[in-house]
């Protein structure tokens, strides 16, 4: 049985019944595009055990496939209406509907106990305005998913995914947690209202162990965030005003030496840094 979710004319009644009119603000670009769909759904790995967590699953073209291949599906909708809708036309199907702000939801209060154990997996498309918050939300939650596949912004899928020379402070938040992979590239066409960009299919496997062993994953990143806070200038002059600017006193003598005990060339600048020389640095620095 094809998806009936995909076709353009029950999208258009569908959003005509419940008066609702796609909100650029809450990312309501709903997906048309079968390839793309199926892109996701197997990038998803999908199984007959699996728990599956869903956000943002506006009309249901997602959550439709994920019914059918996996276990059991909680899907997390901010929209009443839509969520209301949702309700009614998946009645006993494995299927939770949560309305809510993911952003306010702990990831671990949706799960059962044994979660923990057998894991679950987030695939979603992710509004564009809230993608780094909901991956930030889910990677450093515990549990958090052990297979994220998601459809974000083309450009937010390639700095995701960037290496040394073009990070970010979004790299590096991922890439502490998971290793991510662009799957496929979705042109605007695929969605109804088209937006204004392309999207892309990005998968995340969670790793075993962060990415680079460190004591306090906050303090590292402050180091970070204060690298990155005067991009254009070199690490050297850049630390110590960036830490200044987040309340740190950090004399820029002592962010010298902290750099050369971490082996970085002070002239560098933020983004030619890999997690591992981030990771010595906030090791020296304090």
């Amino acid at each position: 049985m094809s998806n009936p979710y995909l076709h353009p004319q029950r999208i258009r009644a569908a959003l005509r019944t419940l008066d609702l009119r796609p909100s650029r603000g809450m990312g309501q670009n709903f997906l048309l595009d079968a390839d793309a769909l199926a892109a996701i759904v197997t990038a998803a790995e999908l199984s007959p055990t699996d728990l599956v967590v869903e956000v943002g699953p506006g009309l249901g073209v997602l959550t439709w496939e994920l019914t059918r291949q996996a276990a059991h599906t909680i899907a997390i909708e901010l929209d009443r209406r839509l969520a209301a809708r949702l309700t009614e036309e998946f009645a006993g199907q494995p299927l939770t509907i949560v309305q809510a702000d993911v952003l306010q939801v702990r990831p671990g209060d949706l799960l059962p106990p044994d979660t923990h154990t057998s894991g679950y997996k987030l695939v979603a498309n992710l509004p564009y305005a809230i993608t780094s918050a909901v991956l930030r939300h889910f990677l450093e939650a515990d549990p958090s998913p052990t297979l994220s596949v998601v459809l974000v912004q083309w450009e937010v899928a390639q700095r995701i995914t960037a290496s040394p020379g073009a990070l970010s402070i979004l790299a590096h938040s991922v890439q502490l947690y998971a290793e991510p992979t662009i799957i496929a590239r979705v042109p605007a066409s695929s969605f109804l209202p088209a937006p204004a960009v392309d999207s892309a299919v990005l998968r995340l496997r969670r790793r075993q162990q962060l990415a680079v062993a460190v004591d306090d994953v906050d303090r590292l990143f402050r180091v970070i965030k204060a690298g990155f806070l005067h991009g254009r200038k070199q690490l050297g002059n850049a630390l110590p005003s960036g830490l200044a600017a987040m309340g740190f006193d950090v004399p820029r003598a002592t962010a010298l030496v902290a750099l050369a005990a971490a082996g970085i060339d002070p002239q560098r600048r933020a983004e030619t840094l890999t997690l591992a020389e981030w990771a010595r640095l906030d090791a020296e620095i304090w």
